[in-house]
């Protein structure tokens, strides 16, 4: 039987993080309410409040673990309506500075739902629970809290008639993403301002989505072709087999803003190291017009810094870390927290100095994979420590290497999909292969 700590929680964002946490609250409390300000349908369209859901999304192998752990079932649901599933390592060919990755089979399953597929999926495995109400297009005001504001008790928002209204929670959880306000709420309570951690790239991602078959498909069956961008290439792409579509999505930092014109769009493509990603798309039949996101600056904030911070409030998902999309961290983030969170839950009503602590130590290695090769450019303005020069030197030599060699492709990509530390790059026996001019292929 479950152990039940309080009456009700409340969850600020009806997002993939806003469900992740509903998921685990579940048990632990009577009723759990979910405001968003957008509408929430059935469908599975990218919705107004979530402009990034136009975009190419990935799913590391490390999130897609805790999905199935919390949503049992979920990758072959999503096969059965024609998501392409296959092996990060076999179906997906990784470039790095114009050189594909050696391939090979790594365990490790990547799905290719899209975001609007897979948000619309497990916002209803969370409303089959029983217990979890979705109240969608309220606008939250502010929060409620004791008259000594060392407790937050619910929160003030406005329904859609306009109506004003408090809803009292046992524990408010944010998971309003990057827009979060929470940040400023809390110093107008009275409380320090929390410490923030910037790595400004200055990023602008542009996506088209073209009709099924391609003129020419370089993918076939597997799911993607990834020129990454390096600071010897800047531009760089996602191209991918989604279930009832291709998509292109575009890369450029500091300044560099891939067109949403036609003509531009395709002589972007064509600046890119691999060439059959323009063959395939120069014929092709666009679905809808390109669309463009503009992304500043990764955001890291430091709560488990802070000396005082009231009780009956948690923050999750991107409203703690907001990462560069490029490196689609972001779902599994919010996986982590929501895993941390329900760990937390199952000793009682959670508090918040651990909470944010254990947050911290998930949230290093995916700041690390992400903030610390955006440094890599000189241009991107953010803090370089010792670890992130020393980890921008030796990982372009790995991932050269890895060309050669799959099983630096394999360690390469289990730390990159957040399933190995990052650390695991340094053990002895990789960083001999790396040391190599020309591992021999299959060693």
């Amino acid at each position: 039987m479950a152990h039940i700590v309080g009456d009700r929680a409340v969850v600020l964002g009806g997002s993939i993080a806003g469900c992740l946490a509903a998921r685990v609250l579940a048990p632990a409390y009577r009723e759990v309410t979910v405001i968003d300000r957008d509408q929430l349908t059935e469908r599975d369209d990218p919705r107004r409040a979530v402009p990034q859901g136009h975009h190419i999304h990935a799913l590391l192998a490390r999130g897609q673990r805790i999905l199935e752990e919390l949503f049992p079932g979920l990758t072959d649901e999503l096969v059965g309506i024609g998501v392409p599933v296959g092996d990060f390592g076999t179906s997906l060919s990784w470039y790095f500075n114009g050189e594909m990755i050696r391939k090979t089979e790594t365990g490790l399953i990547c799905v290719a739902a899209g975001r609007p597929l897979l948000e619309a999926r497990i916002r209803q495995r969370v409303k089959d629970l029983g217990n979890v109400t979705f109240r969608d297009r309220c606008d939250v005001m502010h929060l409620a809290t004791t008259t000594d504001r060392r407790r937050v008790t619910g929160v003030h928002l406005r329904d859609p008639d306009g109506q004003a209204e408090v809803l009292d929670a046992d524990l408010l959880v944010d998971a309003t993403g990057r827009g979060s306000r929470t940040h400023r709420w809390l110093v107008e309570l009275g409380y320090p301002q929390v410490a923030e951690e910037k790595v400004k790239m200055d990023l602008t991602y542009t996506t088209c989505h073209y009709r099924p078959p391609l003129p020419f498909d370089p993918i076939g069956e597997q799911i993607a072709i990834i020129p990454v961008a390096t600071p010897q290439m800047p531009r760089g792409a996602i191209f991918a087999r989604l279930p009832d579509r291709y998509s292109i999505s575009l890369t450029g930092l500091l300044g560099d803003r891939p067109p949403t014109d036609r003509d531009g769009l395709l002589a972007y493509v064509r600046s890119l190291p691999v060439p059959e990603i323009y063959r395939a798309l120069r014929d092709a039949e666009p679905m809808s017009e390109p669309k463009s996101f503009h992304f500043p600056a990764s955001v890291r904030r430091r709560y488990e810094r802070m000396d005082s911070f009231p009780e009956g409030l948690l923050m999750l998902g991107d409203a703690v870390c907001t990462f560069n999309p490029v490196y689609g961290q972001g779902m599994t983030a919010a996986a982590l927290q929501a895993q941390i969170l329900g760990r937390h839950l199952q000793q009682g009503a959670p508090a918040a100095d651990g909470y944010f602590r254990d947050v911290a130590r998930a949230i290093d290695a995916p700041w690390d994979m992400s903030a610390g090769p955006d440094l890599g450019f000189a241009g991107v303005q953010g803090r370089r420590t010792l670890k992130v020069r020393i980890g921008n030197s030796y990982v372009p030599r790995l991932q050269a290497a890895a060309v050669h060699d799959p099983a630096l492709s394999g360690a390469f990509l289990r730390a990159a999909g957040l399933v190995d530390p990052l650390s695991a790059l340094m053990r002895p026996n990789i960083v001999r292969r790396v040391l190599r001019r020309r591992p021999a292929v299959g060693e």
